[in-house]
């Protein structure tokens, strides 16, 4: 009790506390790994487009405004330098002169007809002469030029407006795995869910297990991915999304987990990385939701609370019970222990029954002998008698 109320003490320092891990894969799905030292930078600009729809939405409008201002600029500067050389800036009360751009009077004029030009409103004051050919190459180069810019920059404001990505925010995972027994066996087993009402189609889940290893060889190789086994070979994998899922993971003698009792499981250092991915209903765009479990968030011994209830006429999903948990009673042995556990039953039960069965026999036997000496005749040991012909010679 002493040393208790010592270990409690305010005076002494705490026992050292195992120093949390890393994750990977934050419980909202981001990824936290950062690309450090890329010296290959060109090649972002090989995919220029998929290089403005990762950007962030700042930097996204602000390149989607400067691509049509410096546009707007440029060919504006070019109507200018075309009144400038041709003298049209000179002769401008001149009624006889014929200018390239009518009513073209500065470089402020000529901003407002290459916004017009380029984004064909056309108000009709400014308007180009058929004695200026420089300025209709200029015009048919700039309508060309401008519809590409419209297409390219709508068209990856429209790919960024429709990314699935923010669909993945209504996709829920349980704050917490629980490993429990199903059936008799082990399974780690976690829940998922959709909040809205339009479903996610062809949905399919997939989990991984991230942990350091080390190779006989002596290699290191860090955050290793192995599968978990959330029935592909049965097609439990591939899910009906319409309410809550719990997804299971069977741990046989195929899974890292096979060896590892309750105490092992808590002194571990791993994550494992859940992946539900399926197809929008609304848009048909494919959706990746993600998520992560520590060691920590892994109970061992729980079950989820049932969140599913019949009404009248229809199901109803209660989500303020979605991420509990009960304990029930669970061995704390590894799958493994468990199994050889059960085996040993098994053969016991196996055994017994013959035995038994033998015992019965020969009591039988030893009475029958007692009074007429022919027992040998009769069943020993759960055996058939020899033939009667046999018995004869």
């Amino acid at each position: 009790m002493a040393q208790e109320n010592a270990a409690f003490s305010p005076g002494l320092e705490e026992p050292p506390r195992r120093r949390g891990r890393q994750r990977y894969v934050e419980k909202d799905g981001r990824c936290n790994v950062q690309q450090g030292n890329v010296r290959e930078t060109y090649r972002y600009l090989t995919d220029l487009f998929t290089t403005l729809v990762d950007l962030q939405w700042r930097l996204s409008l602000l390149f989607f405004v400067l691509a049509y201002a410096l546009t707007w600029l440029f060919f504006g500067a070019i109507w200018w330098l075309i009144a400038y050389g041709r003298g049209d800036l000179e002769h401008l009360e001149d009624t006889a002169w014929t200018p390239c751009v009518n009513n073209l009077n500065g470089f402020v004029a000529a901003f407002l007809f290459s916004i017009e030009t380029e984004t064909t409103i056309g108000y009709g004051h400014r308007v180009i002469t058929d004695q200026c050919p420089e300025g209709i190459v200029l015009l048919l180069l700039q309508a060309i030029l401008g519809s590409m810019v419209n297409a390219f920059m709508v068209g990856c404001m429209f790919v960024k407006i429709s990314q699935p990505n923010k669909r993945a925010a209504t996709l829920v995972f349980s704050s917490h795995a629980v490993v429990s027994l199903r059936d008799g066996r082990l399974c780690l087993m976690f829940r998922v869910g959709d909040l809205r009402s339009s479903h996610i189609v062809e949905a399919s889940i997939r989990a991984k297990l991230i942990r350091s290893r080390q190779t006989l060889e002596g290699e290191f190789i860090p955050l290793h991915q192995t599968d978990l086994s959330v029935g592909f070979d049965t097609g439990d994998d591939r899910l009906f999304l319409v309410s809550p899922l719990v997804i299971s993971h069977e741990i046989d003698a195929a899974s890292p987990f096979w060896e590892a009792s309750r105490r092992a499981l808590e002194r571990d250092d791993f994550e494992i990385v859940v992946i539900l991915e399926g197809m929008v209903e609304a848009t048909g765009m494919t959706c990746q939701a993600r998520s992560s479990y520590l060691v920590d968030e892994v109970l061992w011994g729980h079950r989820f609370t049932s969140v599913l209830t019949l009404e009248d006429g229809f199901y109803e999903v209660d989500y303020a019970s979605f991420h509990e948990t009960f304990e029930v009673p669970t061995p704390s042995c590894s799958a493994r222990e468990l199994a050889e556990a059960a085996a040993r039953l098994d053969a016991h039960l196996y055994w017994s029954i013959p035995s038994r069965l033998d015992e019965k026999v020969e009591e039988e036997g030893a009475g029958e002998g007692a009074g007429g000496g022919d027992g040998a005749d009769k069943e020993q040991n759960g055996c058939l008698p020899p033939p009667e012909s046999e018995s004869k010679v």
